[in-house]
C-alpha cells in the first residue's frame, strides 16, 4: 500500500506479534467456553471413543467415564496430510502448526503446496522478511480456482517477492549445512534442488480418525477416508452423526459450522440444510482472493453456458484512494437465464466482498439482482456491481465493449 508516510527507526518485535496472537486465541477459546455454559452444555476434557455397546467412552485426569446418549455427532476436525519424501520433524520440517508459532523468522522459507494455507503462511513470513519459493504440483496456484484469478494472485506475489516453480514435484530431502535440502523435478522435467532453513508441507489435511472406534460401529469410509454420511448426516449407524473436516467436501470452519447447526436442527425433528453449492473459499494473502460456485472453466467441463462480467479495482474509486488496486471481480451467469453461477475476487477485502455474491447465489438470483442494487460510492463493493454490470455490457466505470453483450463461454 503506498503512503505518504515517513518513519525512522522503524523496528519489528515479533515476540509481541505472537504474544499477541496467542492471546487473541486463548481470549476466542474462553468466549467459546463461556458460550458453551451459558447454553446448558457441559463440557469434558478428555479422549472420546465409541464403544461397541453404544455408548462413549471418555478417558481424562480423572479416569474414564461412560456416556450414554441417543444420538452422537463426530466432529473432531483433521490433521496435516503428510509427505513421505519430506517427514515432519517439527523444528525443520515443518506443519501449518509450527509455521504460526516460529520464535524467530526464518532466513529462508520452502513452501511445498501452493493451495490456501501455503500460500497464506508463505506470505506472512514473506512480509516479514523471510524468502519464500512455494513448489507446487499443479500447474496454477489455488487448483481448481479460476484460472484468471490464480495466475494474477500468483504475479502479485512474485511482485512482493515470492518465487513459485509450478508443475514441480520434490521427492527427496537432506540436511545440509543446517539447512533442509529438496531434491525433485521441474515443469520441464529438469532436477530441482532448492534449500531452505525452514520447510513448510502445505500438502492439504486429512480427517482425524485416530482412536475414535469406528470400527466397533461399523461406520464405514469412503475412497478418500471420510466418513461416510447420508442426507442428514448419519453414518452407517444411524445413532451417529458426522459434520465437518471428517466428512467429504471443503474443509473449512464455515462449512463446519453450517454443518452443525444443521445437524443439530435435523436431531432436534426440525428441518436442517447445507447448500454445498454456495460455500465461499477464502485466501488470506493480500490481495485477497474468494470465490463462489462455478468458474468459466467448471462450466465449459458440464456443458453450461455461460457469461461473464470483469471489473478492475485500478477503476475503483475506494481501491484507489486506499492504495490498493491489484485484482479484479469476475461474475459469471448462465447464459440463457442470468442466474448467478459463480463470482471469483481477487483484491483488497475480498473476503468481505464475497458475501454478496454468495447471498444472491442463495436465493437463486440473477447478475442483473446485483446490477441494479444501489452500492454506496464510494465503496469496495461498488466493484461487484460493476461486474455484475459487465455481464450485460453496461459497466459505466469499467473499460467500454464492443459488439454483443455480455462473454458468453
Amino acid at each position: 500500500v503506498e503512503q505518504d508516510a515517513l518513519f525512522d527507526n522503524l523496528r519489528f518485535d515479533l515476540a509481541a506479534v505472537m504474544k499477541r496472537k496467542n492471546e487473541i486465541v486463548q481470549g476466542r477459546v474462553k468466549g467459546l467456553g463461556i458460550l458453551m455454559k451459558g447454553n446448558g452444555i457441559e463440557t469434558i476434557h478428555g479422549t472420546a471413543r465409541l464403544e461397541a455397546g453404544g455408548g462413549v467412552s471418555v478417558t481424562g485426569g480423572d479416569g474414564t467415564r461412560t456416556l450414554e446418549a441417543k444420538s452422537v455427532i463426530l466432529a473432531t476436525g483433521s490433521v496435516p496430510a503428510t509427505l513421505p519424501a519430506v517427514p515432519f520433524d517439527g523444528a525443520r520440517i515443518v506443519s501449518s502448526t509450527e509455521a504460526l508459532s516460529f520464535n524467530d523468522v526464518p532466513e529462508s522459507l520452502v513452501v511445498i503446496g501452493a493451495g490456501a494455507v501455503g500460500l497464506e503462511i508463505g506470505s506472512i513470513w514473506m512480509r516479514l522478511g523471510s524468502r519464500v519459493t512455494v513448489v507446487e504440483l499443479a500447474d496454477q496456484v489455488l487448483p481448481g480456482a479460476d484460472v484468471q484469478m490464480a495466475r494474477s494472485l500468483m504475479q502479485s506475489l512474485k511482485r512482493q517477492g515470492m518465487g513459485f516453480f509450478l508443475s514441480s514435484r520434490i521427492q527427496g530431502m537432506e540436511t545440509r549445512d543446517g539447512e533442509a535440502e529438496l531434491s525433485g523435478t521441474d515443469a520441464k522435467g529438469n532436477a530441482l534442488v532448492l534449500r531452505g532453513s525452514r520447510v513448510l508441507v502445505a500438502v492439504g489435511r486429512k480427517a482425524f480418525l485416530d482412536g475414535l472406534g469406528i470400527e466397533a460401529r461399523g461406520i464405514a469410509l469412503t475412497e478418500k477416508g471420510a466418513v461416510k454420511v447420508n442426507a442428514h448426516f448419519q453414518t452407517s449407524d444411524p445413532r451417529v452423526y458426522a459434520i465437518g473436516d471428517i466428512v467429504e467436501g471443503p474443509m473449512l470452519a464455515h462449512k463446519a459450522e453450517d454443518e452443525g447447526i444443521a445437524v443439530a436442527e435435523i436431531i432436534a425433528g426440525k428441518p436442517g440444510h447445507v447448500n454445498y453449492a454456495t460455500i465461499p473459499g477464502v485466501v488470506y494473502t493480500w490481495p485477497e482472493a474468494a470465490w463462489v460456485g462455478m468458474t468459466e472453466a467448471a462450466c465449459a467441463a458440464q456443458n453450461i453456458p455461460c457469461k461473464t462480467g470483469s471489473f478492475y479495482f485500478k477503476a475503483n474509486a475506494r481501491a484507489v484512494t486506499a492504495g490498493s488496486t491489484d485484482g479484479f471481480v469476475k461474475i459469471v451467469a448462465h447464459a440463457h437465464t442470468d442466474r448467478l453461477l459463480g463470482a471469483s475476487i481477487l483484491g483488497p477485502w475480498a473476503s468481505d466482498l464475497i458475501a454478496e455474491a454468495v447471498t444472491v447465489m442463495e436465493f437463486g438470483g440473477s447478475a442483473e439482482d446485483i446490477a441494479r442494487t444501489m452500492h454506496a460510492h464510494p465503496t469496495l463493493a461498488e466493484a461487484v456491481k460493476e461486474a455484475a454490470m459487465d455481464v450485460e455490457g453496461r459497466s459505466i466505470n469499467g473499460a467500454p465493449r464492443t459488439g454483443i453483450q455480455g462473454k458468453k463461454g
